[in-house]
Order: structure tokens, then C-alpha cells, then sequence
């Protein structure tokens, strides 16, 4: 087994090549712009997004918030694999570490201590081995670990995208559009969503403001980032009640994924959903 001590960060040139080929890629937007393609990419930012890495990977797997049925479990975390961010074991093994030891330069795989492009992007490219090796971040997710599919996912979620860009490829096509999609459905569509995803990282423990000022970290509650995540941006709500479903506490602070969770509680699909107290009180004087 690799050991994991004292391993300073260095840069992953897989990590470097695979993101600059996609951000490279994108760059080819101006020139296969289409209205359909733009809503194929925002479509996909929602779904990738939203059900799946917000819903799926961030408060159904990392927090156990609320649960569905194993089936569903499945849909959503596969949605969330989809998204390009790593497979499920990695992005809940260092989601919960970040908030293990929140802020912690060594610790914490984003830490905002170590300044705001560190942990916004650096993080993947000049990354510390360990938050990458997989007995490492497994530690931290053992229930994830353990499961077969999951395991699928970890090892094969890059290959998912092939079909589902054929997929999209060939949706276009029947327009006349297929190099249209692909570029804002897979390349543009992965691009905006990992940027809006590391917004609430690195803009999220910077600028913005506190319901809950006792919170001993920079975590902060941004609403134009809450708007780009699907509810995400309430941050500071979040660190201050990690484990919470929702994430907006007031009515202002609009939260489009917890409109998911609540859907899924109406139609019987999710039990066990939490709400603190602060939550609880909200929606009574509101």
C-alpha cells in the first residue's frame, strides 16, 4: 500500500491533459452555436447537475440526508457519474473529509486556506497524491465502498461518457445538428458544470453572507452561486447543518434541488428526510 504521509502536492498531468482537452474543446462553442444545442447543455447542467450531483452524489450519498429506494439510489448517483466529477466513492470520500476538517491545509482536499484558485481548480491539477488515492478517500466512505456497483462507477465513469455522447450526438443529428449538441452537450455542458460545481469550493468561502456567523470556518452563502448549483450556494446554512436536506433557510434563499427531495417525499420515494430545527422553524414563521 502507497503511504500516504507527508506527501506534498505535485502536478497530475492525466488531470492537466484530461481538463484542458475539454476546455480546449469548448472553445469550439462559438462556432457551432445553435439554440437547440445551448438548451441541450442547460438541459443536461440541470439534470448532471441538479439530480445528480447535488441530489445524488452531495446530499443523498456524502450526508444520507434522506433516503429512496436502492433502485432510485442507483438512478441518481449513476446521474451524478454522469457528471464528470469522479466517481461516487472519490467525490463523497473527499466531500466528507472537507467536512471533517474544514479548512484544514492539509486535510481538507479544497482547502480555502490554501487562497481561492487552489480551491476552485489547483486542487485537481497540483493536488495532493493522497486525496487521490483510492485507500485513502475510501476510508472516509466505507458504505460506498462496499458496494459493487459503486465500485462500477468508480472504475468505468469516464467510458459513460462515450454512449451518452453518441446519445446526443445522434439527437442532434436528427436535426441536422449533431456536432452542435456534442460540443454543448458533452464538452460546453461538462465545463460549466465543474466550474459551477468549484464555485461553491473556493467563491463560497470568500464572498457572500452568514445566517450562522458561529460556524468556524469561511463558508458563506452566495446567491448568485446558489442560483448556478441548483441551491448549493447556501453554504453557510450547510456547513452549520451539514446533514440537512434542504440547504435554503429562508424563502428568499431559493433552493431548486431541495424542490426535488420535496417532490420525491410527496409522491412516497424518499423516507427519512431531515430537517433541523432552524429548517423546521423557518417554514412555520414563513
Amino acid at each position: 500500500m502507497t503511504s500516504t504521509a507527508n506527501l506534498s502536492p505535485r502536478l497530475n498531468w492525466v488531470n492537466i491533459t484530461f481538463f484542458g482537452a475539454f476546455h480546449l474543446a469548448a472553445c469550439a462553442a462559438p462556432f457551432y452555436f445553435s439554440w437547440q444545442g445551448l438548451g441541450m447543455m442547460l438541459f443536461l447542467h440541470w439534470l448532471l447537475g441538479s439530480l445528480g450531483i447535488c441530489l445524488g452524489y452531495h446530499r443523498l450519498i456524502s450526508h444520507r440526508s434522506f433516503q429512496v429506494p436502492q433502485w432510485l439510489e442507483y438512478i441518481f448517483v449513476t446521474l451524478g457519474a454522469l457528471a464528470l466529477q469522479g466517481g461516487p466513492v472519490f467525490w463523497a470520500g473527499n466531500h466528507r473529509q472537507h467536512h471533517g476538517f474544514t479548512e484544514d491545509v492539509e486535510k481538507d482536499p479544497y482547502s480555502a486556506r490554501r487562497g481561492f484558485w487552489w480551491s476552485h481548480m489547483d486542487w485537481t491539477l497540483r493536488c495532493r497524491p493522497e486525496h487521490f488515492l483510492f485507500e485513502n478517500y475510501a476510508k472516509y466512505a466505507p458504505d460506498l465502498a462496499a458496494d459493487p456497483y459503486y465500485l462500477f462507477l468508480e472504475k468505468y465513469f469516464v467510458f459513460l461518457q462515450i454512449p451518452l455522447a453518441l446519445l446526443i450526438y445522434a439527437i442532434g443529428a436528427t436535426q441536422g445538428l449533431g456536432m452542435s449538441f456534442l460540443v454543448y452537450g458533452v464538452f460546453m455542458r461538462a465545463v460549466f458544470l465543474w466550474h459551477s460545481t468549484w464555485l461553491i469550493n473556493s467563491a463560497c468561502h470568500k464572498w457572500g453572507y452568514r445566517n450562522f456567523p458561529d460556524v468556524e470556518d469561511h463558508s458563506t452563502n452566495l446567491w448568485w452561486a446558489a442560483m448556478l448549483t441548483y441551491g448549493e450556494g447556501w453554504h453557510n446554512n450547510h456547513h452549520a447543518y451539514p446533514k440537512s436536506a434542504r440547504s435554503g433557510l429562508h424563502w428568499w434563499e431559493i433552493d431548486i434541488t431541495w424542490g426535488a427531495i420535496r417532490l420525491l417525499e410527496i409522491l412516497g420515494l424518499a423516507k427519512k428526510v431531515y430537517l433541523p430545527a432552524p429548517w423546521r422553524s423557518a417554514n412555520a414563521a414563513e
